[in-house]
């Protein structure tokens, strides 16, 4: 007997001391309370007396483990659990402990895995999307423009057709040409006329004139003085000069144009075309108009004044430029 009550009172001692221990400030290894709790299946006979004075609270795994989270952790890093195990004060051995009860409570509390903390998503306002308002397009009839009379005859105006003879058309009021072929001669009708043939404009120009030709030049550049002159009724202006100057013995030389279909004259009085520079030679005019076309269908009428004249700029300088294509002056 004394030696099971000596047992008893080392057993209260120890176990004592252990809670004293137990229940200190320092922490203990999981495995050191698996151990204690071990010891505590010997102390068999002495439940009773503990039994009085200390209840044994169950220490569960979720009791003796509080997990935290460091507040500092960012998302991108990984949270490291700050694991407290507190001991409860005081364990003694409980009646009823079975083997298996015990091998329970001192399995080893592993750690659960602390999940990495959600990166808090700030919430972001979703904009409503804005409604853009798109302007119904109304199918509205253009406006049919319609061209300007004038721009419009400008445009379909087509530059005027000659004639078989490369001739423009004739200026409104003046006599149209007259085939010489066609032309009909009535020698029972006389008619009269005033012709001249004159060349004063190479006075003007002595010095782009031919030297050699200034004998046979007038000193007052008139070849022929303006005179009436008889012609029958369908006779040409050609005819005119060429019967006048075979009947004043005044010398003439001419050629017939094909293309024009008319006597090109060439020189009068031995005055001849480029004779006073590239763009002289001799042209007509009736009644003051430079006709453009041939003398051989010119058709006299009676009263018509006939001038031919010797120029030395292309008509410029006897106003007949109209009749070479220009403008007159």
């Amino acid at each position: 007997m004394n030696k099971k009550k000596w047992l008893t009172a080392i057993l209260i001692i120890g176990v004592l001391a252990i809670a004293f221990f137990w229940g200190g400030n320092y922490q203990k290894s999981p495995n050191k309370v698996a151990s204690n709790s071990v010891e505590s299946q010997v102390v068999g006979s002495a439940n009773t007396t503990s039994n009085q004075n200390v209840d044994v609270e169950p220490t569960t795994s979720s009791d003796a483990k509080t997990t935290e989270i460091a507040p500092t952790a960012t998302p991108d890093e990984t949270a490291k659990p700050v694991e407290t195990v507190k001991p409860t004060e005081e364990v003694t051995p409980s009646e009823n402990v079975t083997p298996t009860d015990t091998a329970a409570e001192t399995e080893d509390v592993k750690p659960t895995e602390t999940p990495k903390p959600a990166a808090k998503a700030q919430p972001t306002a979703t904009p409503k999307a804005a409604k853009t308002s798109v302007p119904e397009t109304k199918a509205t009839a253009k406006p049919v423009t319609k061209p300007d009379s004038k721009v419009a005859t400008t445009e379909t105006k087509q530059e005027p057709k000659k004639d078989k003879f490369l001739t423009d058309p004739v200026p409104s009021g003046k006599p149209k040409p007259v085939e010489w072929q066609d032309a009909t001669v009535d020698k029972k009708k006389q008619l009269t006329a005033t012709l001249s043939v004159s060349a004063a404009t190479i006075l003007d120009n002595m010095d782009i004139f031919n030297k050699d030709k200034v004998e046979v030049l007038p000193a007052d550049g008139i070849i022929y003085k303006a005179q009436k002159v008889t012609f029958y009724e369908g006779e040409s202006v050609f005819d005119v000069l060429l019967r006048e100057m075979k009947k004043n013995k005044i010398h003439m030389e001419f050629s017939m144009t094909p293309i024009y279909n008319s006597n090109y004259i060439e020189g009068i009085n031995n005055l001849y075309e480029f004779d006073a520079g590239e763009l002289s030679g001799w042209m007509y005019k009736v009644n003051g108009w430079f006709p453009n076309y041939g003398s051989s269908r010119y058709v006299l009428k009676d009263g018509d004044v006939v001038e031919w004249v010797y120029t030395c700029d292309l008509g410029r300088d006897v106003g007949g430029y109209v009749a070479t294509g220009g403008a007159q002056k």
